[in-house]
């Protein structure tokens, strides 16, 4: 499962977002065979910074959702994107969550 932070919030706040946007990410594609997968053999999660540009454009990519913050003027702030087998070469070249 790959999740997508902006840049531009503090860190603090795109740490609890990657939680809540898991969560949803889960809950909303528990169904799908990935997921099913994903679940019972590998749970892994690739956390990475993006740029407002490399966000809007990451949400090109189908089955994802979309995280808003309350405590940050209810903004955009993280996109998780349903576990799968084979992602989009522009993924594997995003800056890590560091």
């Amino acid at each position: 499962m790959y999740v997508l932070v902006k840049n531009t919030i503090p860190r603090g706040l795109g740490i609890n977002s990657v939680g809540h946007a898991v969560l949803s990410a889960y809950l909303k594609f528990k169904e799908h065979p990935d997921t099913v997968d994903w679940l019972e053999n590998s749970f892994r999660k690739v956390t990475c910074l993006v740029s407002p540009e490399q966000f809007e454009e990451a949400k090109k990519t189908e089955d994802h959702v979309v995280i808003t913050e309350c405590d940050y003027y209810d903004k955009e702030v993280a996109i998780a994107f349903r576990p799968r087998v084979e992602w989009p070469e522009s993924f594997k070249k995003l800056k890590l969550f560091g």
